[in-house]
């Protein structure tokens, strides 16, 4: 007989009885603002094992460790005053640091590697539950590795519901799109991993220098700094192709078989399989919805999914991101 995981209101009650959970070693799937997370303690290399465990994911893939406060900081880390800059300036919020780790965190969770992926989320659910817990949580996206990610409690019920027992209802993520990372174990050379709702152009204007930009994607092979950086990720099973530009002529010589999906609504009569994120190209809305659009294309059982690249900084950096490592063969 299955048993599926249950989900949970954030009351107090509730949150008291996950915290407990989370303190034996258990996971819990948990809202963030970016996409829903599988939550499991930091400090604990046998917990970190059962998130790679429920995910399938590989042990070269790091976890994002997620903290109450920048004050717990020098707990998981050693910060320097670049990274206290930047904590002051987005935190709590959807940036996540690569700084030197501390003993308390395991190799499980970093890959092995000397360093860990850190923030503060702004979830106030979220960031209740680990005062509660009272210890770091590692929390890498509630879904299969290399799925799309989740953004509703739903979502996280449909791929792992089986392999779980506890989610944490939070509502709809706010972001939609998973952190912006930046590697500071170098504080003179600051380098953007991932692009995400805390942009390049913010991140240069608080520390004064220029953000580099991450090396070609990488294949399977090694641990990596920062988790998102392999070439294939965020994909649903349906193929993704990424277009610099779509037109009504591809779309009718496709025919009814593929679907296609625009940032905005396109101009013209409408044409059937024809999808937009938001109808006047709010990149905001847009990226909030990105992952569950996919999530639906990919369920209507279509033969391809094409999708448009959006142009630009800020968020449409972080959504041709996800889409180009969607799209990878």
């Amino acid at each position: 007989m299955a048993f599926f995981a249950k989900i949970h209101r954030g009351t107090p009650a509730n949150l008291a009885m996950l915290a407990g959970q989370l303190r034996k070693g258990e996971l819990v799937a948990v809202p963030t603002e970016t996409v829903y997370g599988l939550a499991g303690d930091a400090t604990s290399e046998a917990a970190c094992l059962k998130i790679f465990a429920a995910k399938e994911r590989p042990l070269s893939d790091p976890l994002i460790v997620h903290i109450a406060s920048a004050r717990d900081l020098p707990r998981v880390a050693h910060a320097n005053p670049a990274a206290l800059t930047l904590a002051k300036a987005f935190w709590p919020g959807p940036l996540t640091i690569i700084l030197p780790k501390t003993d308390e965190i395991p190799g499980a969770a970093t890959s092995n590697l000397p360093s860990v992926a850190v923030r503060v989320p702004s979830n106030r659910l979220f960031r209740r539950l680990i005062r509660l817990a009272g210890v770091p949580l590692a929390a890498p996206s509630a879904n299969p590795f290399g799925y799309v990610s989740p953004t509703t409690a739903a979502h996280v019920m449909d791929h792992l519901g089986s392999k779980i027992s506890h989610i944490l209802d939070g509502g709809a993520s706010v972001i939609g799109v998973e952190s912006t990372i930046i590697d500071l174990r170098n504080p003179a050379r600051p380098v953007l991993l991932r692009p995400g709702a805390v942009t390049r152009a913010q991140l240069q204007k608080v520390l004064g220098v220029a953000v580099l930009s991450k090396s070609k994607p990488r294949a399977k092979t090694g641990a990596q700094v920062a988790p998102g950086q392999l070439k294939r990720h965020y994909s649903p099973r349906t193929p993704v192709l990424l277009h610099a530009t779509m037109t009504r002529a591809m779309i009718v010589k496709a025919g009814p078989e593929d679907a296609w999906l625009f940032v905005s609504k396109p101009r013209g009569q409408p044409l059937p399989n024809v999808y937009w994120l938001d109808a006047k190209g709010d990149m905001k809305r847009a990226s909030r919805r990105l992952f569950a659009a996919l999530r639906e294309l990919d369920e209507t059982g279509f033969r391809r999914i094409h999708v448009e690249r959006p142009k630009g900084a800020g968020l449409a950096e972080a959504i041709a991101d996800r889409l180009t490592r969607a799209s990878s063969r």
